[in-house]
């Protein structure tokens, strides 16, 4: 229980970082929008969080947490860098990506991971009808988010 209680915790502080820093970009008229939806914004943000992933990964490992927290987040940070390597080709929907990883970390829980995986669809499909996305991000998202959480599952299991 204890780790559940860290690993909602951290990834509370760390959704609340990347909002912040999302928000002073727009408050200082550097983006458009807090969705970082253009190229330029994307690219920033990819590179704001993905090391702040990694890093909070390994300061949790050295601080002796549970390994699955660490783990989980370092993933969570490659999930980014996938994305900001394909920034070329397409806009992968890292909402959508998240979405499914995080109900691939419920596993063996089929009930919350069925809930959260419904949760995931209609993730995809708000960034879909806000125009966001195109079909092609989501499911690609969806897919490299369920990736995570397999490997996720694989290696912490």
């Amino acid at each position: 229980m204890q780790v559940v209680l860290v690993a909602t915790a951290v990834s509370l502080l760390l959704a609340l970082v990347v909002v912040v820093y999302s928000l002073v970009r727009v408050r200082a008229g550097r983006w458009s929008h807090v969705d970082a939806s253009l190229p330029r914004e994307r690219t920033q943000l990819n590179l704001f969080a993905a090391p702040l992933l990694f890093v909070a990964a390994a300061v949790l490992w050295w601080l002796g947490q549970p390994p699955a927290i660490a783990l989980g987040l370092a993933l969570g940070g490659a999930l980014v860098v996938f994305a900001h390597l394909l920034r070329r080709w397409l806009k992968l929907s890292l909402h959508a990506g998240f979405a499914a990883f995080s109900a691939l970390l419920l596993w063996p829980s089929y009930l919350g991971m069925l809930s959260l995986l419904l949760l995931a669809v209609g993730v995809a499909w708000s960034r879909l009808v806000l125009s966001r996305h195109t079909p092609q991000d989501v499911a690609l998202g969806l897919l490299a988010g369920a990736t995570a959480g397999l490997a996720f599952n694989f290696l912490a299991g």
